[in-house]
């Protein structure tokens, strides 16, 4: 069981949501957020504080009477939920419930600990609230979604739990469940922030990285399948550039090829006294740009992945509510900690360089396809009767189709603001909608991957190298190769690309 403290990191975030380990609170944040509690209780009194005894957004110049106060939330909560469209999976709501239970210890929001404690209680027992993909725009916090939250969490709305959906207050019941009771400001609190951005945003991030990985893999295999001249990787070349990212990227095919009889020294070939003495040269001196530039193409994307990965764990450790209850100084702070440009901005950066990796994937899957332009492979990778078969070529519209829709979705959020709210909210960051963009993108981009690697195992069927082939392309094939057999007879293909596909996602591949 993990005990929560501030700051989260990504390897706890993982634990807790990927592989489902239990959490629990420890005393140290029970103190804080009790202090919090006790002292907004009593600074509220005689005060005109924003979301606790005043309307909310445009109708903010409205006061509340006390009597009212508690239905005033419970109104904002119900009034909310009003997403649409698709129904986000369990492990990313799980991911926006454990964002929101790490900002609201951080004691600065002046709830009870109830709300804490029924967080920790639902996400140990999988119960997850039906949160919709469409409905915030990143402003004033994600509202909606993080609406349809706190419905769950004062017994209403519906939920997930052991797969089935059930109404809230049924599963509560059964489970001996009680419901968050309203104190001051807890629907407030619960709503306003960035958690279902940063929380989608973070299930991005380990997906995204998790394709880089698969595509410096495919970049290293297609470098010993066309026995490519090793200096395009090597440390003296990619050295002279500082990027850290075009390192790496280097690095990892380095490691990968160290062992591989295939990949060739230009030293042997080219700089020594048996080269080609041809005027015109029978071999390429140099790859296509797909094979011989992989550092440089995939260095950004390193690089981008990684600061995204820093801005998430920034956001997810910050207050992002509104008011923010300092008892340290005293005061309660009205302002936009609840905005998401952060995460905006960093989710179409991440889309932009996930598109590229998927672009990267498709030329490099071409290039394997088009015998005209390998001069090794039969055409489509044909292993039967050209022009009776046809191999890969039908997955290749599959992956052209797909790549073509990830160049379109990698449009900009950040600077799509669509004033709203009686223009109260006249600036948005549209956060949310950058991270399920990002998120379908990711997705889209492993099923190219799939292809290209159905594409690579067919390959290597046809060449047959054998103990030439690195030990790391060995080991993974040993896997790969069962999921899809030589394409001798045409068949269908579909399920084969997506048990590839799923593999890919789930897996590391280094």
């Amino acid at each position: 069981m993990l005990e929560l403290k501030n700051p989260l990191d990504f390897s706890e975030f993982s634990r807790v949501v990927f592989d489902n380990e239990e959490i629990k609170i420890d005393k140290a944040t029970l103190n804080v957020i009790t202090e919090s509690y006790q002292f907004l209780s009593e600074f509220s009194k005689n005060k005109v504080i924003y979301g606790v005894n005043t309307g909310f957004g445009p109708m903010a110049q409205f006061r509340i009477e006390e009597s009212d106060t508690k239905q005033l939330q419970k109104n904002l909560i119900r009034s909310h939920t009003a997403g649409s469209g698709e129904i986000l999976s369990p492990l990313y709501v799980k991911a926006l419930m454990l964002a929101r239970l790490n900002t609201l210890s951080l004691g600065k929001s002046g709830i009870d600990f109830s709300v804490i404690e029924l967080l920790q209680k639902l996400i140990n027992l999988e119960i997850y609230p039906v949160i919709f993909e469409h409905g915030g725009v990143g402003a004033s916090g994600d509202l909606v979604q993080l609406a349809h939250l706190a419905l769950v969490l004062i017994g209403e709305g519906e939920v997930f739990y052991k797969s089935e959906r059930s109404n809230t207050a049924e599963v509560f019941e059964k489970l001996h469940i009680e419901p968050v009771q309203i104190h001051i400001r807890e629907g407030l609190a619960l709503m306003n922030g960035t958690s279902a951005m940063t929380g989608i945003g973070l299930i991005n991030f380990k997906y995204a990285e998790r394709l880089l990985d698969w595509s410096i893999f495919c970049s290293a295999v297609i470098s010993e399948i066309v026995q490519a001249y090793d200096d395009h990787y090597s440390l003296e070349l990619n050295e002279s550039k500082l990027h850290k990212g075009q390192r790496k990227v280097a690095e990892k095919m380095r490691n990968h090829l160290a062992d591989s009889k295939l990949t060739r020294d230009r030293t042997e070939h080219l700089y020594g006294e048996n080269q080609d003495q041809n005027k015109v040269f029978s071999e390429k001196v140099q790859e296509y740009y797909s094979i011989r530039c992989v550092p440089q193409i995939l260095g950004p994307v390193y690089d981008t992945l990684k600061n995204a990965g820093k801005i998430l764990m920034e956001e997810i450790n910050s207050a992002n509510d509104n008011p923010i209850v300092d008892v340290k100084t005293k005061h309660v702070y009205h302002g936009g900690n609840f905005h998401g440009d952060y995460i905006s901005l960093e989710m179409d950066k991440m889309r932009l360089a996930v598109t590229k990796t998927s672009m990267l994937a498709e030329r490099q899957l071409n290039y394997l396809l088009n015998s005209k332009l390998n001069d090794i492979l039969p055409a489509f990778v044909n292993l039967s009767t050209l022009g009776l078969n046809f191999g890969m070529q039908g997955a290749q519209f599959t992956a052209v189709s797909t790549t073509a829709e990830n160049q379109m979705l990698s449009n900009s959020m950040y600077v799509h603001s669509i004033p709203n709210n009686n223009d109260n909210q006249d600036m948005v960051s549209m956060g949310t909608n950058a991270a399920l963009m990002t998120k379908k993108v990711i997705d889209n981009s492993f099923e190219v991957m799939a292809i290209q690697m159905a594409t690579i195992i067919q390959a290597l069927y046809y060449l047959d190298f054998g103990n030439k082939l690195s030990s790391k392309t060995r080991s993974k094939f040993k896997i790969l190769n069962k999921m899809i057999a030589p394409i001798k007879e045409d068949r269908p293909l579909y399920a084969e690309i997506a048990d590839l596909k799923d593999y890919l996602k789930e897996n590391d591949a280094y």
